[in-house]
């Protein structure tokens, strides 16, 4: 519960940040070409708000809705979520959107997409800034990684250790190099000291959905940290910080995951560890508990394996943020083509599955990557040519200044209705899937 309770802080906290930037950026262009906002809200409140204030003098009421479910900021003669027919019914005042140039309501419209983009290049610029780059480059994985079975299924094995995809060197393992492995043609690995070309099939990423076991996982070898639990097996047995173990009932086990596994099948029951301390050979006999546990902590890779850092000063962060950004977007636009396949449709989360994509315990750097992430998503979703999202105006708008012809406000109603409908559809089959996930994995 508790893992639960800040995985959903963190989501919270999040989108209320990227909800409000992207409201503001519309807010800031209508006031900057006097276009009057009567509403400018974090969630939606259909009945009542949680909170709501007008400063005096003003004609923005400001406020919390209930529904958390993003957030509106309501432009005087503007067909929108609102559906305020009774406003558009009046004749048009020099104050509404309605009334001004094609250009100026252009802007108005893009500047939630534009604001949530620059808000995700800032992001990434000052968490170089402050944190730098910090990986575990390829070459160091001097174990290589473990492959899931629909890799193992076209060549990997086991230890490999990623090269080149294509002609292209890989230097890290993140989503860019896993993005390149897919689409290569060719994937060139190090295996046993030697350079093997593995023949990649052009339908890779829809395996990779269909059979939803991920790609690879670093193998590094089980190297006990810590004993954080008294009386714990591995404390009543004697092992101690720094031994590294290479066997479980006699079956060797050079890897974390293959002496997790060995321990997990010998449940319950007494077996013998075979373990090196400093530089000895020794071995010992203890009982993992019902779970395969034996109370120790382990060192990570990036305990074990040389990491690289990368430090960047504040002006030498904006560039790197923004090539980080944009190297993002780009990939994330580029796999797209994905969602309307069969397998990348079901692959489709909501909710649940993007509170889990941050750290069951809240990690600054994490939650603000994670973040300008997000953000780079809003914009690009916000931007389709749906009708009720940014895009959806837009595309009407430049419908508009080509042909000369303004769609009428009827016209306009259907489609912000129908858009409304596709968004609600699209929701609830999203969070569908997170439910049938949860219910039968």
């Amino acid at each position: 519960m508790e893992t639960f309770l800040i995985k959903a802080l963190q989501l919270i906290l999040s989108l209320s940040i990227l909800v409000i930037v992207h409201e503001f950026g519309h807010f800031f262009f209508a006031r900057l070409f006097k276009v009057r906002v009567e509403k400018f809200y974090l969630f939606f409140d259909p009945w009542f708000s949680l909170f709501k204030f007008k400063p005096k003098n003003s004609d923005t009421e400001y406020g919390i809705g209930w529904l958390p479910l993003g957030g509106y900021c309501k432009i005087s003669g503007m067909i929108d979520e609102s559906m305020d027919k009774e406003q558009m019914a009046k004749p048009p005042q020099p104050y509404e959107f309605r009334s001004k140039p094609a250009g100026q309501r252009l802007l108005i419209m893009v500047g939630g997409v534009l604001f949530n983009f620059l808000l995700a290049l800032f992001i990434y610029s000052m968490v170089l800034f402050y944190w730098g780059d910090t990986y575990l480059p390829l070459k160091n994985m001097k174990m290589g990684m473990n492959y899931s079975e629909t890799f193992q299924n076209v060549g990997f094995q086991d230890g490999d250790i990623l090269l080149k995809a294509d002609t292209t060197t890989l230097e890290r393992f993140d989503e860019s190099s896993v993005r390149q492995v897919l689409e290569a043609r060719t994937v060139t690995v190090l295996r046993d000291g030697k350079e093997v070309a593995i023949s990649m099939p052009t339908d890779m990423m829809q395996r990779l959905l269909r059979d939803k076991k991920g790609f690879a996982g670093l193998r590094f070898p089980m190297v006990v940290k810590d004993l954080p639990i008294k009386d714990a097996p591995a404390m009543v047995a004697g092992l101690q910080r720094g031994d590294s173990i290479v066997a479980v009932g006699g079956v060797p086990t050079p890897t974390f995951d293959d002496v997790a596994i060995s321990l997990y099948a010998h449940k319950g029951t007494p077996v013998s560890v075979a373990f090196y301390r400093n530089h000895q050979l020794d071995s010992l006999t203890l009982t993992p508990d019902t779970l395969g546990k034996i109370g120790v902590s382990a060192f990570l890779p990036s305990d074990l394996y040389e990491m690289k850092k990368v430090d960047y000063g504040f002006l030498a962060s904006f560039p790197a943020g923004i090539e980080k950004g944009v190297k993002s977007l780009t990939g994330y636009v580029n796999d797209m083509k994905y969602v309307f396949t069969k397998e990348g449709a079901s692959s489709l989360g909501g909710f649940g599955s993007i509170g889990n994509l941050f750290a069951p315990v809240w990690d600054w750097q994490l939650f603000w990557e994670r973040s300008a992430w997000l953000s780079l998503i809003l914009a690009f979703m916000n931007i389709l040519p749906i009708p009720a999202l940014d895009g959806g105006h837009v595309m009407f708008l430049l419908y508009e200044v080509i042909t000369r012809r303004k769609p009428s406000d009827k016209f306009l109603e259907y489609a912000q209705v129908t858009g409304m409908a596709i968004l609600l559809l699209l929701l609830l089959y999203a969070n569908g899937n997170d439910l049938f996930r949860f219910v039968f994995n």
